[in-house]
Order: structure tokens, then sequence, then C-alpha cells
């Protein structure tokens, strides 16, 4: 595509955007569907307004005690604290847990949701940025020495990105990382993930406290 546009134009209009949000003169919008109608990329677009705009970063904090509030009593929820306290004395150390979002994921407030309801279940739990590749992802769950990796999808990346973050983990001489995904993933595809050593699949309507069981009772058994 880009070997066959018009590369003077589109950097005419690429500068023409940058020089609205400099200035504030002019259609952001307009000029921007002009850029895209000339065949620059989104990526070209969106670095042209960074210039001057900065780029927004996500607030990762999470905020405990909602989900253990509103289950203490449940059995499943004691049952995985139990769990989570059990896998301590016998590691040495609390469960970790990596939530992950790859791709063009819009947004993590789900991913957000599941990482507090880990950190009350008794897990320490690291939140990943939007939008990381498998590498950033592997990078960062063996830098905080994570136990589990949950890989967060909603927009169909599951069956290149989450291999792939596998492929890193092993490369990187750290597979006993176990890979769990979570979000919109179809039934069809689930032993497509399964033959790619993806350790458990969690779709839509998964109780929490359930797959925190699963997730450390797999791995005490590989030990």
């Amino acid at each position: 595509m880009k070997a066959d546009r018009n590369t003077e134009l589109v950097k005419a209009n690429l500068d023409a955007l940058s020089k609205c949000a400099e200035t504030g003169k002019g259609n952001l919008l307009e000029l921007a569907v002009e850029a895209a109608e000339n065949f620059a990329t989104l990526g070209e677009i969106s670095d042209a307004l960074e210039v001057h705009f900065g780029r927004h970063k996500a607030d990762t904090k999470l905020i405990s005690g909602v989900y253990g509030k509103e289950v203490n009593k449940d059995s499943t929820f004691i049952k995985a604290q139990q769990l989570a306290d059990k896998f301590a004395e016998i590691e040495g150390r609390r469960p970790r847990v990596m939530i992950a979002k790859m791709g063009q994921d819009g947004h993590d407030r789900g991913a957000k949701v599941v990482a507090s309801s880990f950190a009350d279940l008794g897990f320490d739990v690291d939140m990943g940025s939007l939008f990381q590749t498998p590498e950033e992802v592997a990078k960062q769950a063996i830098e905080n020495d994570v136990h589990f990796v949950g890989a967060s999808s909603l927009a169909a990346g599951h069956k290149t990105l989450i291999p792939q973050l596998i492929e890193e983990l092993t490369r990187l001489g750290r597979p006993d990382i176990l890979v769990f995904a979570g979000g919109v993933i179809p039934a069809q595809d689930y032993d497509y993930l399964f033959e790619r050593k993806v350790a458990g699949v969690f779709g839509p309507g998964t109780v929490i406290s359930e797959s925190a069981i699963t997730m450390i009772t797999k791995y005490l058994e590989q030990d």
C-alpha cells in the first residue's frame, strides 16, 4: 500500500494534521479522514497528533476489597483463598499473576475487575498496560517473576498473540510460567489454544474463584 500511494501527498496531509494539532486552527477529523483517504496509516495519523498532544497512558491502579466484600461467605471463594495460602506455604510466596492486554483491545475495564478479584483471593497481581506486544508481556512477566499470565482477549487476537506469548516465554527460558486465556473466545477455538500449550481458557461467565482454583491446581500439579 505504501509503495503505491502518493508519498508527497500523504506527507502533506500529515503535516497539515500536525499543524492543526499545534495551532488549534482547522478540523482535526476532516484532516484525518483526508489523510486516510490518501492511504496514510492509523499509526502515521496518530504519530502526527502525538507530536503536540502527547500519548495517553492508562492508569493501571487496582482497587481491592470489592469482590471479596460481596462473596466472602461463598464456599468457592473460601476454597480459593485457602488454596492460595497453601500455595504460599509450598512455594514460599504468594501466587503471582500478571493480567495482560495484547493487541488492539480498546479498554481494560474487565481486566481490571479480574485483577482486583484475584488480589482479594490472595494473589499478588501485576497489571500490564494496554496495547502490549507478546514480547513486552513476556519481558514484564519474567521481570516480575510471576507464576501465571492471564491474557485477556476481546479483539480476536487470541489465535496469534497468545501462542506468540507462550513461544516468547519459552525462548526466554521461562516455559514454567503458565498462560491462561480469558475473554471473548469462541468455544471452537479452545482446542487450538490447548494444542499450543495454553493452560486454560475462561470464557464469559466464568466464576473468578473457580478460575483461581484451576490455575493454582495446575501449577502445583506441574511441580
